[in-house]
């Protein structure tokens, strides 16, 4: 049985707020395994941004990542987890 965890992290402020996820980000990198940024791109570039990790390793740690997401103010981090048969 595969299990695949993917997390959205939602970001507001993100000019102000980008560089404190990224070291979060940085160091959580062994566990990530794919990272998307998505934002409004253009004629005006967007103050909120949402990004989508797929994790890799233990629950524990996982769940280390979403908390201190969660614990940087104007961002909010879920995981979801997919078990295929």
């Amino acid at each position: 049985m595969r299990e695949y965890n993917i997390m959205a992290v939602l970001i507001n402020h993100r000019s102000k707020k980008a560089p404190t996820v990224q070291e979060v980000l940085t160091k959580h990198g062994c566990s990530i395994k794919m990272r998307l940024g998505l934002h409004d791109a253009g004629d005006v570039c967007s103050e909120e941004g949402l990004v989508l990790l797929q994790l890799v390793g233990d629950k524990s740690e996982i769940k280390a990542l979403e908390d201190e997401l969660n614990g940087i103010e104007g961002v909010k981090a879920k995981t979801l987890n997919i078990t295929a048969d």
